[in-house]
């Protein structure tokens, strides 16, 4: 099995994040594979560590020349079976060749950048039932989620971050983009005067979200933390993970959290929905119910065995359904059936 990845984004949201995660499953497999990435530090280290040969490319458009070129010859030269693409500006970089082209949709692209590729795999059922909807076959259409494990990193002190010991903790993971609803989570904030919240990311809301602490009254009790590379450590820390995000095809928060044993509060969004098993594994809450955030907050920190029980069925989830051996062989499968088996 020769496998070549192709990723045009530059930024470091869950995609991204979730490329190299799955990159190194891979090799952790025993799966050969090569990349052409767009240019970044970060990810360029990380294929390196794995050992995965790796090209730059710009990924640009209109005009770029010379990218889909470059990912024609490395995956002759390389002998790949399957060129993975993740994401439109790769699949628009990835030209047919003597392999077959699988596209990795995390959420609703446009399916007109996956003309002529031979399969399709979607990180949630709903992703995939709405690709078959748009008219890609359905025989070529494939479910596979996200894995999650427990990553290293020990819980962070919270007088790092000027937070009470005593204090219940709250972890907001994500962009700060309107679609994460951190707002939610400060409305929320303000109608738990005991609790503190960590809000993890960066992005194009930071300045108003840092505005609407101040109206709320609540800026000396949150902490922006920016983008981190720590999330591990981010989700022993807290007490409870709160992601009331208004649109969210998969939320792979939700099996993080889950996999760090820190119970988790969502908004019904696709993707949270599909996952959490209401008052079993999770609370559900109405999109942009910032009370509804805040009662459900109070009553699990209120209650330490809930805490502990949606803790574990969580755990359980992950290791039954999650796991990064069963999505890998679940990769396989999808490989075997068009030449990469």
């Amino acid at each position: 099995m020769r496998l070549l990845h192709t990723l045009g984004a530059s930024g470091d949201g869950g995609a991204e994040t979730y490329f190299t995660d799955l990159v190194g499953a891979f090799a952790r497999a025993g799966i050969a594979q090569a990349a052409v990435i767009r240019p970044h530090a970060g990810r360029e280290a990380a294929l390196v560590a794995l050992g995965v040969e790796t090209k730059l490319e710009l990924f640009s458009k209109p005009f770029d020349f010379g990218t889909a070129p470059a990912v024609n010859n490395l995956a002759k030269n390389f002998g790949a079976k399957i060129v993975l693409a993740w994401m439109n500006r790769a699949a628009r970089r990835t030209p047919p060749g003597p392999y077959a082209r699988i596209g990795r949709l995390g959420g609703y692209y446009k399916l007109k950048n996956y003309r002529d590729f031979d399969a399709l795999v979607g990180n949630t059922q709903d992703i995939v039932d709405w690709m078959v909807r748009e008219g890609w076959p359905q025989e070529r259409a494939h479910y596979v989620p996200n894995f999650a494990a427990a990553g290293q990193g020990a819980a962070i002190p919270r007088s790092h971050f000027a937070t009470p010991d005593d204090a219940p903790l709250l972890l907001g993971m994500g962009r700060l983009h309107e679609s994460k609803a951190h707002d939610v989570s400060l409305r929320a904030l303000k109608l738990l005067p005991e609790a503190r919240l960590w809000i993890a990311g960066s992005g194009p809301e930071e300045d108003k979200l840092k505005a609407l602490a101040d109206e709320l009254g609540v800026t000396a009790r949150v902490r922006f933390l920016g983008w981190r590379n720590d999330a591990p450590a981010l989700y022993r820390s807290a007490d409870l993970c709160v992601f009331p995000s208004r649109f969210e095809p998969l939320g792979n928060v939700v099996i993080q959290a889950w996999a760090h044993d820190l119970p988790v509060i969502a908004a019904q969004a696709a993707g949270p929905a599909s996952l959490i098993r209401n008052g079993e594994d999770g609370f559900l809450i109405p999109i942009d119910n910032a009370e509804a955030l805040a009662e459900k907050a109070a009553a699990l920190l209120a209650d330490p065995a809930l805490r502990q029980n949606f803790a574990a069925a969580g755990r359980a989830r992950v290791a039954g359904e999650f796991s990064e051996a069963a999505i890998v062989a679940q990769w396989r499968d999808v490989f075997a059936k068009y030449g990469g088996g």
